[in-house]
């Protein structure tokens, strides 16, 4: 599997291609602009592969501001969302309003990504990490055979996501980084939805707000 990410938005988010077999999956797409947009395309025919999903970690606006742009040029494209609270995805025109970015709504309910071990579409296979805290439809996608961690917006490196949005909770939050992502592996790498790569084992040593 590879990955590949794309630094994306106004809000400098990433998003992340993952590639295997000839088959990509692509989480949270903030693509903004066409030139960004165009750039993934690039990837993906370079990489050679078909993309068969959309995988959210949650539906924060930076995180799925480039949906529509994917869903007009790929047809059928399945869009995985977790349904513990769908209000961030409802009321997607509303947060874009918020920062000044005009939006329509989406026309339908993604497919229900639930916390389990071993989800799988196509060639890839992860644990589905229930992590709210930053947002209450927040989800962690752990690849175990390749140690790595999607991990949205719960773990920065050195750093936490912010817990004074809808549903935010710092103690929400740090329980979910201490029970769900420093039980992982230390050596487990760690992608987040802002900023560098990080490690497990790096944050529980030296992340100031969320100690290991």
């Amino acid at each position: 599997m590879t990955i590949q990410k794309f630094e994306v938005g106004p809000f400098l988010e990433n998003t992340y291609l993952l590639t295997a077999e000839g088959k990509a999956v692509l989480i949270d797409p903030g693509f903004s602009s066409d030139s960004e947009f165009q750039k993934f395309e690039q990837a993906l025919q370079q990489q050679n592969a078909e993309l068969i999903a959309v995988l959210l970690t949650h539906a924060h606006v930076d995180h799925v501001l480039g949906l529509p742009r994917v869903l007009d040029r790929f047809d059928d494209i399945e869009v995985y969302l977790n349904h513990s609270d769908l209000n961030l995805w409802e009321r997607f025109p509303e947060q874009s309003k918020m920062f000044g970015i005009q939006t329509d709504g989406f026309d339908f309910v993604p497919a229900p990504m639930d916390e389990q071990e071993g989800f799988e579409i196509g060639p890839f296979k992860m644990d589905v990490l229930y992590t709210p805290g930053h947002a209450p439809d927040h989800v962690s996608l752990y690849f175990k055979d390749e140690k790595i961690l999607i991990a949205g917006d719960t773990l920065f490196q050195n750093s936490i996501g912010r817990t004074d949005l809808y549903k935010g909770s710092f103690d929400v939050l740090k329980n979910s980084i201490q029970t769900k992502l420093y039980s992982l592996p230390n050596e487990t790498k760690v992608y987040p939805g802002h900023g560098p790569e990080t490690t497990i084992g790096n944050e529980k040593k030296t992340n100031a707000f969320v100690k290991g």
